[in-house]
């Protein structure tokens, strides 16, 4: 079952993947995106990466995306600005696509095409709790440390963004 998930879920990633590229319109292009991000998020479920899931969902999906749809927004993107490509420059990217896909194939032919099934040496390693136990008993000192700098940095930075009112 699992199997057949994650390559559901690996299709729909390429598959998301380059629609962000042949987009005509950036904001197709970036909600997309969100697409991409969302099936790289459900294949760290599948392979018990909890933590980086989180992370890839509120870090990636949350910011990163809100900021290219801003400076997409600001950009002002249309087709009268966009300059025209010479045919060697596509020439170029068509012959790289071709070395990678090459590239690719042969990858996957010298591992075997995927016949050894997947298993998890330790199953228990993604997991947030077993995160949380680490950084709280060996690395409690440096944690605490990072965060007092990260509130002193916050308060500096209002300090200094506040408009003195004389």
């Amino acid at each position: 079952m699992s199997h057949s998930l994650f390559y559901l879920l690996s299709f729909i990633t390429l598959f998301f993947a380059l629609l962000v590229v042949f987009a005509k319109n950036p904001i197709h292009s970036a909600l997309y995106m969100v697409m991409t991000f969302f099936a790289i998020t459900c294949q760290y479920l599948i392979l018990n990466a909890q933590f980086l899931a989180i992370v890839n969902f509120i870090v990636y999906m949350g910011a990163i995306m809100v900021l290219i749809l801003f400076s997409i927004m600001f950009l002002n993107l249309n087709q009268a600005t966009e300059p025209q490509k010479s045919s060697l420059l596509k020439f170029a990217g068509v012959i790289s696509a071709g070395l990678l896909m090459l590239t690719l194939v042969g990858a996957i032919v010298k591992t075997g095409g995927g016949d050894v099934p997947f298993e998890l040496i330790k199953p228990d390693i993604g997991l947030v709790k077993n995160l949380g136990k680490v950084l709280f008993n060996e690395f409690l000192l440096p944690f605490e440390i990072a965060s007092v700098l990260l509130l002193s940095a916050m308060v500096g930075a209002v300090l200094l963004a506040k408009k003195d009112i004389n």
